[in-house]
């Protein structure tokens, strides 16, 4: 009989301890302790944001959070300070001297916001696709903060727009608070773009374009003329006609043809009439591109004669071709 109870009591003795060293443990883990850090996501600063094991006293706000997507500190003493009226007992600074309070929020980009007012003038004013449209704001854009819990996406609630000044003002509904009361309010230009061709380095005239020289920006439509070149291929391969600086929009009379015949060149005349070709040396006294006509002088007669440029170093001069006399008709008697 001994024998058999020894082992419950052994056993009890052992689970007493056991239960013992788990309530002390308890108790130290539920010693209130400052932290250093502390997140949250409301305006207001409550124990338990601050202090490991506040208990009952957890919820109750002491301090002002920081604004929305900010950090700010408060010092141990200022916290000590705060609690000490619901008899927090036993609060462990810790050796810590301030805690750092940062508040959550959702960030709206610039480009979130941007983006929204475009969509809206291009779908209430027809202004064509909204990635065309670049706006310039009053005051520098910003990132807005809202509450982190915050659903629902930007919402453009007013909006006017005077096409012949480009002025624009918009009010924008934030998601996270009340209809009409959480607002921002934004005014501006807006203006439609269009894809220019401009060059990326000085070119003089006669250069062809490489495909590095030239790059795409976007520029207001109404500073763009008819005769803008908008596309990479309308440029690379031609030639300047005239000494062009950089961060200009190309223009297609700005180009021409690769000149093949370069001015003081020596070039190979060439006369055709029906059944002889004649060739003769000249020298050219201006540059010219295939198909241009040229001034060449002739070496021989030292007599400038023009010519079109139909290749490389070779010039055809115009001549005129021999004119026959129609047969006459055989008169008739009478």
């Amino acid at each position: 009989m001994i024998r058999i109870s020894a082992i419950p009591l052994l056993t009890l003795l052992v689970a007493g301890g056991a239960a013992s060293a788990q309530v002390t443990a308890s108790l130290d883990r539920q010693h209130p302790v400052l932290r250093s850090e502390a997140v949250v996501t409301g305006d207001l600063v409550r124990i338990g944001d601050l202090i490991d094991h506040a208990g009952v006293v957890a919820d109750i706000p002491i301090f002002r959070a920081p604004d929305l997507g900010s950090t700010g500190t408060v010092s141990a003493d200022a916290v000590v300070e705060a609690v000490r009226a619901h008899a927090l007992v036993g609060l462990d600074t810790g050796g810590v001297g301030e805690v750092t309070v940062t508040r959550l929020s959702r960030p709206i980009p610039p480009r979130e916001i941007e983006s929204r007012i475009a969509r809206a003038l291009a779908a209430q004013y027809a202004l064509g696709a909204a990635d065309d449209i670049a706006l310039a704001f009053d005051r520098e854009l910003r990132t807005v903060n809202i509450e982190a819990n915050a659903k629902g996406d930007v919402r453009v609630a007013t909006l006017t727009y005077d096409a012949r000044s480009g002025r624009f003002d918009a009010t924008l509904d934030l998601p996270g608070g009340a209809p009409g009361r959480n607002r921002l309010r934004l005014a501006g230009h807006a203006a439609v773009t269009v894809e220019t061709v401009m060059l990326t380095r000085p070119l003089s005239r006669g250069e062809i374009i490489r495909q590095d020289d030239v790059t795409v920006q976007r520029r207001a439509r109404t500073d763009v003329g008819g005769t803008t070149v908008t596309d990479l291929k309308q440029a690379v391969g031609l030639a300047v006609r005239t000494s062009l600086q950089p961060d200009r929009p190309l223009r297609t009379t700005d180009l021409m043809k690769p000149e093949i015949v370069q001015r003081n060149e020596s070039v190979t005349l060439v006369y055709e009439v029906p059944g002889i070709v004649l060739t003769v040396r000249g020298k050219a006294t201006e540059g010219g591109a295939e198909g241009d006509m040229i001034t060449v002088l002739n070496e021989q007669t030292k007599r400038p004669v023009p010519g079109v440029v139909v290749g490389p170093g070779r010039v055809v001069v115009g001549g005129t071709n021999p004119r026959f006399a129609a047969n006459a008709q055989p008169s008739r008697s009478p």
